[in-house]
């Protein structure tokens, strides 16, 4: 069974930096893709961030290009979203998902969520 739990959000001021991080299981880490997607509150889940193990493919959202960077630790079987120069908008809370259908929100499993929020 695919497990996936997220961790590292929390309320931090505007220009403010987060990690958060996305503990997978069950499914080969050696081959795998995970997504990040967001949802703020009365708005649809948008993708934010995806890598892909099998080619090391990362896809940035615009919104967010330039600001985060997806990386992945195979030893720990951990995806981070290090997200930088965090702002307002950024407010939402972040999923991280097992095989997405990048950028569409269709993934195979999906973690429980973690709220981040940007305020001053």
């Amino acid at each position: 069974e695919v497990q996936l739990v997220e961790s590292g959000g929390g309320l931090v001021q505007p220009g403010g930096s987060l990690r958060l991080s996305c503990a997978a299981s069950g499914f080969p880490f050696d081959d795998y893709a995970i997504g990040w997607f967001r949802q703020a509150a009365g708005k649809g889940r948008e993708g934010v961030s995806y890598f892909s193990s099998r080619d090391g493919s990362t896809y940035y959202a615009d919104s967010v290009n330039g600001r985060f960077t997806i990386s992945s630790d195979n030893a720990k079987n951990t995806v981070y979203l290090q997200m930088n120069s965090l702002k307002p908008d950024d407010t939402a809370v972040y999923y991280c998902a097992a095989e997405p259908d990048w950028p569409q929100a269709v993934a195979g499993a999906w973690g429980q969520g973690t709220q981040v929020t940007v305020s001053s």
